[in-house]
């Protein structure tokens, strides 16, 4: 029971923060086709989605119970690294200076103008637009979460824990944004995905040596270790990244 909160903590806090990023984005989308043209096209699109997403899952989630457990583990733990350094190197770089940092802001104001120009150029089929436009954002990102959620939650029970953690990201946000009705601007997205890049980056290395049969030291709580691991190495780039700029303005 002991080694069962070093995951447990771990994977409800990683499902958390990696769900809130896709809720935000899917959210600033949503708003921003409310906004041009109106809740219902937005919110039918939207429930579309979510009615696809769940199909889904129901679909796909009775097969996992078929694959031999260190496969599964195998498989979602290089998936999981693969994913996690992804939404690392972008986050590193953008705390570098060398990518722009992600807008929600920018983000729903180039969405809408986008919607608008539609908007003139094909009037009655906007509404379908629109309907998809949210369908697609809602059902990717929500994709996304899924994955973060299996691959977490796979081979230990965790399941319900890390399910936990992204239902109350997803409910959060789309509570807050039904409330203010504009985009969580003021998230830090970009410190949230390097975080989520760090956890997710440590499951990873995890579940790809359990899958292998490696014994870590310490057990479960060797993802502390893991994710300490990738924070220093990815603050190292970071600073290793902004050299050159600092050279060049010399």
């Amino acid at each position: 029971m002991i080694a069962s909160w070093g995951l447990i903590w771990p994977a409800i806090t990683a499902a958390f923060l990696a769900s809130l990023v896709e809720a935000v984005e899917s959210l600033t989308i949503v708003l921003a086709v409310a906004t041009v043209r109106g809740w219902r096209p937005a919110g039918l699109g939207a429930l579309a989605g979510l009615a696809v997403l769940a199909l889904t899952v129901v679909a796909l989630g009775p097969l996992l119970d078929h694959v031999p457990l260190h496969l599964l583990q195998f498989v979602i733990g290089v998936l999981l690294l693969l994913f996690g350094m992804r939404w690392l190197r972008k986050a590193i770089l953008r705390a570098a200076g060398v990518i722009p940092l992600h807008d929600e802001a920018a983000a729903f104001a180039t969405e809408t103008a986008e919607l608008r120009e539609q908007a003139r150029r094909n009037e009655a089929r906007l509404d379908w637009i629109a309907a998809f436009t949210t369908f697609k954002a809602v059902f990717l990102e929500g994709l996304e979460v899924v994955f973060i959620v299996i691959a977490l939650g796979a081979g230990r029970g965790m399941l319900v824990p890390a399910s936990v953690g992204a239902a109350a990201a997803c409910l959060a946000v789309a509570g807050i944004g039904l409330v203010v009705h504009r985009p969580l601007a003021r998230v830090p997205e970009n410190t949230l995905k390097f975080a989520v890049g760090v956890m997710l980056s440590a499951f990873g290395v995890f579940w790809t040596g359990e899958g292998l049969g490696v014994p870590w030291p310490g057990g479960d709580f060797a993802i502390v270790g893991f994710a300490a691991m990738f924070l220093t190495v990815s603050s190292a780039a970071i600073v290793l990244a902004r050299r050159p700029k600092k050279r060049a303005l010399s």
